[in-house]
């Protein structure tokens, strides 16, 4: 490993805030509001799960075979930043057929397209932090990167929250802004981070790194496959409620614009995310990050039961700020402990399984949509699919707590 430099903890971070600043705008702003003018209002919240379930299922197909494949890749620009490169690239051409989208197939088209290549660059880029950074640093690290992944979410709640025109066909204008932060972060990260020739790799490396297998992986590491599962417990029910946070707020709360609301509303659960990122970290390197997880998803359990009741914007904003401070202290933690049991030289491979637990989780999670739809015709007007879903997301984070009491490595 290289000398350690403070200043690697933000360069290897950046991109992390381009794919945020991406994947939360189109996922709660963008997405919810064009699908409208295309599905029926009866349906909405069945078309948007399905849609966005397919994407994300290739999302935790291919992040965890890029991430595996740069460990093994020789360049004379180090093994990540080639593939972060050529993802990001490729990326340009489905956001620009998501900005001119018209219609439900191309929609479909470009999103399903930016998920594959998207996660070209996202495997490689988990790997870039045991690469480059002190296992002693590890929590601080990622409590940067779920800074800047934070910052991104608040960024495309806020800027996008008011861009968008809740009236639009399409979303030229918000899709130009979300290529220039992906393009600028990504340079950063890329420009940034102290990779060198590997092609003179010594022959040990290469026969450790080539004989890894994904599979074997969660076979012969059991603690660390406990730990990917509790996270994709805790997860599956936080992302059931973001991604039909926009049509509970149109449906259920009275306010003249649901778009900006539901921009708000992600922006008070990041804002103390990001207050406690790197505290938590920080505290978490001090007295045990597990601890931390407990604490994390008690305050979760508690948001969700919140939101449940919430009838004003007051409350929502209120609610959500509760759930994002379990949220914040849950990803640093977790992301600590699985960087920590993640071997240097197979890095790429160890953290790509965990889009297993994020991508995997983010998909299930809208599986909840039809189910949502469902409940809320039997009795119109009483919405009690977005009940079922709030409750859904306290007993998924109750269930992560039971996994977790499982793993028995810190």
């Amino acid at each position: 490993m290289k000398k350690f430099r403070t200043s690697d903890l933000f360069t290897i971070n950046t991109y992390w805030f381009g794919l945020s600043t991406m994947w939360n705008s189109l996922h709660v702003i963008i997405l919810p509001a064009i699908l409208l003018n295309f599905v029926p209002e009866t349906r909405k919240n069945t078309y948007l799960g399905l849609l966005t379930f397919v994407g994300l299922i290739i999302a935790m197909i291919v992040q965890p075979i890029s991430g595996s494949i740069s460990d093994r890749w020789r360049s004379r620009w180090g093994r990540r930043r080639p593939l972060i490169a050529l993802g990001t690239i490729l990326d340009f051409i489905f956001l620009a057929v998501l900005g001119w989208a018209g219609g439900l197939i191309w929609i479909a088209i470009g999103y399903i397209g930016l998920q594959f290549t998207s996660n070209i660059a996202h495997g490689p880029a988990q790997g870039l932090l045991p690469d480059q950074i002190p296992s002693e640093k590890h929590g601080a690290a990622s409590g940067i990167k779920n800074l800047f992944d934070m910052s991104g979410l608040v960024a495309a709640s806020l800027i996008m929250g008011n861009l968008l025109d809740p009236e639009a066909i399409r979303a030229l204008v918000p899709i130009i802004v979300i290529a220039g932060v992906l393009l600028i972060s990504a340079a950063v990260t890329i420009f940034g981070t102290r990779e060198h020739s590997n092609l003179e790799a010594s022959p040990n490396e290469k026969t450790e790194t080539e004989q890894i297998s994904l599979t074997r992986i969660l076979a012969d590491n059991p603690q660390y496959a406990k730990l990917i599962v509790s996270r994709y417990a805790f997860l599956i029910g936080i992302y059931a409620v973001q991604s039909f946070a926009q049509y509970f707020i149109r449906d259920v709360i009275i306010t003249p614009n649901p778009i900006k609301l539901t921009g708000d509303l992600m922006a008070a659960i990041a804002l103390p995310l990001i207050a406690f990122a790197i505290g938590g970290g920080w505290i978490g390197d001090r007295v045990g990050h597990r601890r931390l997880l407990y604490i994390a998803s008690g305050i979760g359990i508690l948001g969700s039961l919140l939101l449940m009741t919430a009838r004003t914007p007051i409350q929502v904003l209120i609610y959500g700020a509760i759930l994002g401070l379990g949220i914040g202290l849950f990803l640093t933690s977790n992301w600590a402990m699985l960087s920590r049991m993640a071997p240097i030289a197979q890095a790429g491979a160890y953290l790509g399984l965990t889009n297993l637990a994020t991508a995997g989780s983010a998909a299930s999670g809208r599986l909840i949509g039809p189910a949502i739809d469902w409940l809320n015709n039997i009795n119109p007007g009483d919405y009690n699919g977005y009940t079922a879903m709030f409750a859904f997301g306290a007993a998924s984070i109750l269930l992560s707590v039971i996994l977790l009491t499982r793993v028995s490595a810190e």
